[in-house]
């Protein structure tokens, strides 16, 4: 019968990778979580601007739009789009709020994380004028 205190535990080298693959988990989480926190907070930021935003038929005040979305970015600290990349978009379906960027962190050394966000989000329209 083997003693008991050769099968316990994890070798130094298997307790290594564990140790070594949790470290490197946490580490995408820590760098990468705020760039969605981020977009959650852009996504929420254009979806309250489009909700108040004054639509009479197919016109928008452009420029009551991204002042709105400043200031809400100035409060939020957004800084990863400017409110000069959010576009009015129409479509068959009415109009949008529409947003395209890019947002890149460094892992570690040289190695870049890029993750690309988008949306449309429809603005409601205010009936009668």
């Amino acid at each position: 019968m083997k003693a008991r205190t050769s099968q316990l535990g994890l070798s130094l080298w298997s307790g290594l990778y564990l140790f070594g693959s949790i470290a490197f988990i946490a580490l995408c989480g820590i760098k990468i979580g705020p760039l969605y926190l981020n977009e959650f907070t852009v996504n929420r930021a254009v979806r309250d601007v489009a909700a108040q935003a004054s639509v009479v038929g197919s016109d928008v005040d452009v420029a009551a739009v991204r002042s709105a979305l400043q200031k809400r970015w100035d409060i939020d600290y957004i800084d990863q789009i400017e409110p000069r990349d959010i576009k009015v978009v129409r479509t068959a379906g009415g109009l949008f709020l529409s947003y395209d960027y890019d947002a890149e962190v460094p892992l570690f050394a040289n190695i870049i994380v890029v993750a690309r966000f988008a949306d449309d989000i429809p603005l409601r329209a205010v009936p009668g004028g």
